[in-house]
Order: structure tokens, then sequence, then C-alpha cells
């Protein structure tokens, strides 16, 4: 028996009684390599994306985008196996594993702020999934009522994702292949069908590699922000065999071939036709009614897989840990909430420019989150955790520890000076300033035990 398996294994029996089965230490690890580079290629194909490649329009050049989304992607690579280090190593998800950092009270700060763009994000890409399927089924019966098909929609991806990461596991598989080849056509159709538009709209753009350029990459960063916070609930699902180095190499693979497809598509398809909904673009722009029928299924089942990995299971996990409720509850209740974000008004063109601001707003407060989980992780534990002292909720990190709190707000007044690279200017300020009240404040003391300043 290894260390980190015998550390998980001594958990004291009262705090096992006293958690919910589904945020306990992981016992058996159903991602093998494969599966899990399935899921994440799966759950990146976010409508979302489409959003952002056609908020570039007018702003940066073809070349220019592609390098700013390839640099995105890399750096969501390299901050998923940071943050889901933990997790990976000891089995811990996101909300068990924020406890030192913000205290067993004080996590519900980070979980909210996580979780309602997941929400948001949910409420979108389901409406835009279900006006895929509305449109389909017009074409093939007749039938056309979108709110009836939108909430139908919403109760499947809340049934698939009850079933937890073994779901999602099955679903993944057999996803991958339908998306990267329906990706491909859609690419095809869309530059054979505009080239001449997409000449004359995008490529003489001369753009720009300054801030504008790199506020692109926050804007694709952005997108996949809400799931670098999570990165121990989805890692902790991963074989333990697993190294970090294979691990990024998974993430980079799976995130950046979809994220260049989608955000060209999104790009190409907004600069032809000035409509940045893909829905509406492929119900009109194909010759073939069975092709038509095909690309718009593939937008649906694209988003059953986004929102079933990416923003259903994450808030469920943190309504469970806030309000004590079942892991069934919590999903039904992410899936209400959903409704109530008003979705439809988020679809309409003139939205787009308002949902990159939304992106790089919250993205503002999610890089601090981020910087603070590695700094505690890396730096102050080297890694090391007491998983008794993350379960005991009447411990040494009971309450909030002010530290983490302080640390998050501060380093988010900071980068919303820098609104376009939000994510990247929170990093350094929130933490150094977490470093320094983890040693110099008095009402972090409890949370000292076992970092470097005990």
């Amino acid at each position: 028996m290894t260390t980190i398996e015998h550390e998980v294994t001594k958990l004291n029996q009262e705090f096992v009684e006293k958690t919910k089965p589904e945020l306990l230490p992981t016992k058996e690890r159903i991602m093998d390599n494969l599966s899990y580079l399935a899921a994440f290629l799966g759950g990146c194909v976010s409508i979302g994306t489409f959003s952002m490649g056609a908020s570039l329009i007018g702003v940066l050049n073809l070349t220019q985008a592609i390098v700013a989304m390839a640099i995105g992607c890399s750096v969501i690579a390299i901050a998923l196996v940071l943050s889901g280090s933990a997790g990976h190593k000891y089995g811990i998800p996101f909300t068990v594993q924020a406890r030192s950092s913000f205290g067993v009270d004080g996590v519900k700060i980070p979980g909210f702020l996580r979780g309602i763009p997941a929400i948001v994000w949910f409420g979108f890409q389901s409406w835009v999934g279900a006006g895929a399927i509305n449109v389909s089924l017009k074409t093939i019966t007749g039938f056309d009522n979108m709110p009836v098909v939108f909430v139908l929609f919403t109760v499947l991806q809340v049934v698939l994702a009850i079933n937890g990461f073994h779901g999602i596991k099955w679903l993944e598989n057999i996803a991958v292949f339908f998306i990267l080849g329906t990706l491909g056509y859609m690419f095809y159709t869309v530059y054979t069908k505009f080239g001449v538009e997409v000449a004359a709209t995008i490529t003489n753009i001369k753009g720009t590699w300054g801030l504008p350029f790199w506020g692109g990459t926050t804007a694709f960063l952005g997108i996949y922000s809400t799931m670098i916070l999570n990165g121990s609930d989805y890692s902790r699902e991963l074989k333990r065999e697993t190294k970090s180095l294979m691990t990024g190499s998974l993430y980079w693979l799976s995130i950046l071939p979809a994220t260049l497809f989608m955000g060209l598509i999104g790009l190409m398809v907004s600069g032809a036709t000035g409509n940045n909904d893909p829905v509406a673009v492929f119900s009109t722009a194909m010759d073939n009614q069975f092709l038509t029928i095909m690309t718009l299924v593939f937008v649906a089942f694209a988003q059953v897989t986004t929102n079933v990995l990416n923003n259903i299971v994450p808030p469920v996990y943190v309504l469970m840990d806030t309000f004590h409720i079942s892991y069934k509850k919590s999903a039904v209740l992410v899936g209400i909430l959903s409704i109530c974000t008003f979705p439809w008004l988020l679809v309409r063109p003139e939205s787009a420019a308002g949902l990159s601001l939304f992106v790089q707003i919250y993205s503002a407060f999610l890089g601090p989150i981020f910087a603070v989980l590695v700094v505690d992780y890396f730096i102050l534990r080297k890694r090391k955790l007491n998983l008794n002292e993350y379960y005991n909720t009447e411990g040494i990190f009971k309450g909030i520890n002010w530290a983490g709190v302080i640390a998050i707000f501060g380093g988010s007044v900071v980068s919303l000076f820098f609104v376009q690279i939000s994510w990247y200017a929170s990093l350094l300020p929130t933490g150094l300033l977490y470093y320094i009240l983890m040693k110099n404040m008095k009402k972090a003391a409890p949370f000292r035990k076992g970092t470097i300043f005990e």
C-alpha cells in the first residue's frame, strides 16, 4: 500500500459517516487516459466558444485569433494540472481541497463565485441545444415548441448528471468520434460556403498583438476558468499512475482542437453573416436536409457533453457541501436555477459583446481563487495533506480563513483595473497577498498547521 492510499484508508470513521459519499476520497478511479481525453474533448465543445470567436471580429486577424486560442488553451492545460494535483493525489473534490484555504464555512464564497457562472453557462448552452433540437423536430415532424423542448432538454441533462462520472465516461467515449467528425464537417461547410465573405471581412483585418490580443486569450481562457477551479473534481477520477506531464498533454490535446474548430467557425460565421448563432446559420446555410439535421443534432449533443461535465457536476458539489443536501437534489436544483438565468436573452446577437465582458469579469474573481489554491497546496503545504483535518468540520479548518477570502477579493480589485486580461492580472497580487496574510494574520493561525509557517 502506498503512502497516499494509506492516508485515505486511515480516514477517521466518524468523519466518513458524517460526509456525503460523493465528497469522500475516490476509491475507484474509473478514468483511464483515453477515457479522460474523450471526456475533456466532449466537455470542451462549447457553444460559448462560437460566441467568443464572434467577439474577435474587427479586433484580431485570422492568424492572431488562432495564436490567441492556442495560448489560452495552453494556459488552461497547465492550470488544470496545478489545480487538479491535490484531487489526483488524494482523491478529494474541490470543495474539500479548498477548506484549508478558505475554511469549512468560508469555502462557500469561492464555491458560489464558481457556481454562478457555471449555472449561467448551463442555461445558455441548454437553450442553444434545445434550439437545434426544435429546428430538427420542426423540419422532420412539424412540431415547434421551443419552451417545452428547452425544459425537456434540461431535464435530460440533469438525469445524465445524476449518474455521475460513470454516466459521463459512457457518454463521452461514444461522443468523441461523432464530435470530431462533425466539427471538421462544420468547418469545411462554413469555409466553402462563405469563403469569399470570410476573405473580405476577416483576412484583411490588421489586428493587434497588444492588449486586445491578450484580452482575446483571456476570453477563451475565461470560458474554461470555471472548469480550472474544479480540476480536482475531474482528476480524482483519473487513474493514479498517470503522471502530471501526461495529464497536461491530455488536457491540451482535448481542449485545443475543440477550441480552434469552434472559435474559428464562430469567427467566420459571424464575419460572413453577421449572425453569431450557429443554430440559425446552420439551419439555413446547408442545402442538404439530412446533413442539416445531423449538424443540428451535433450542436445539441455537444451541449450535453459540455454541461454534464463542466456546468452541472461542479456546482452540484458546492450545493451539497453548502446546504448538506443529496447529490440528486443538488442536480435538480442546478437545473431549475439554470432556467432562471433567462438564457433566451443571452443568445441574442447583440449579447455577444456583453457575454465576452461577463467572461472577463467573472474571470477576475476566479483567477484569484486559483492563485490561492495553488499557493496553499504547492508552496505552503508542499503537497502534503492530512485528510482527517480536511474532513473534520469541527477541527482546525472550522469557520472562515479570512486570509484566503481577503486575498481573493484583493486580487479581484486589482484585476478589474485590467479587465481585458483579468485572469492573468489577478494571479501574482493574490498569491503574494495570501502568502503574507497566512504568515502574519492572527486569525489565520489555526490554518497554519501543516504549512511552512507552523
